[in-house]
């Protein structure tokens, strides 16, 4: 049967609102076609079972958090410097919590990989290739730390977003700008310091 690809991303992400909304028990075909407005068994006639479905959404989401490269190139633009470091990390965590239903539905997929080889074998490839990137394009831009330093700061800014998404009552949007400094200043080496002036002192 032809399908139209357009259709298949509706779903998709239809799926992903629902997962969000109602959790993984709640993630059925009908559900799905509801959310995305079409009529019933469609998304049965797009997926041949639920496990392909949830499959999908594991890469779907990731889809949609990767900035596009002009993004990404904005985002890497900028002195090569701590301060610098923290500003990249609360810019990425304030894009992560936008797509609310996105991260809340990869915490779904996440438990639901613990009963499913399938998808824990999608989620671990997916995400390794995640932290590899951020790894790659941390390193390749100049800016300071190694390979470790950058998996800590993605493993801490990662809970912050589960808590930013699930209990926002524990740290207020002031105090987590702090701790991401915070974190930053204590994990990351000194900055450089400045190089002296090739011109020397200037005479009186």
């Amino acid at each position: 049967m032809r399908q139209n690809p357009a259709r298949r991303a509706a779903l998709v992400d239809a799926a992903i609102e629902v997962l969000a909304s109602d959790g993984a028990r709640g993630l059925t075909f009908r559900a799905v076609d509801a959310e995305a407005g079409v009529p019933k068994g469609t998304a049965s006639n797009y997926f041949t079972s639920r496990d392909e479905l949830l499959n999908q959404v594991g890469h779907r989401i990731y889809e949609r958090l990767i900035p596009d490269e002009a993004t990404a190139a904005t985002l890497l633009a900028g002195p090569n410097t701590r301060e610098r470091t923290a500003e990249l990390v609360r810019m990425v965590v304030a894009r992560v919590t936008g797509f609310r239903t996105g991260f809340l539905a990869l915490l779904e997929l996440r438990l639901e990989a613990t009963r499913r080889p399938e998808l824990r074998a999608v989620l671990t490839a997916r995400v390794s290739q995640d932290v590899e990137a951020n790894v790659v394009a941390h390193l390749g831009s100049g800016l300071p730390g190694d390979a470790d330093a950058v998996k800590m700061i993605y493993l801490a800014a990662n809970w912050l977003v589960v808590e930013r998404l699930t209990l926002p009552g524990v740290f207020s949007e002031e105090e987590t700008a702090r701790l991401i400094g915070e974190l930053v200043e204590r994990v990351l080496p000194p900055d450089p310091p400045d190089p002296p002036d090739p011109s020397g002192p200037s005479g009186p």
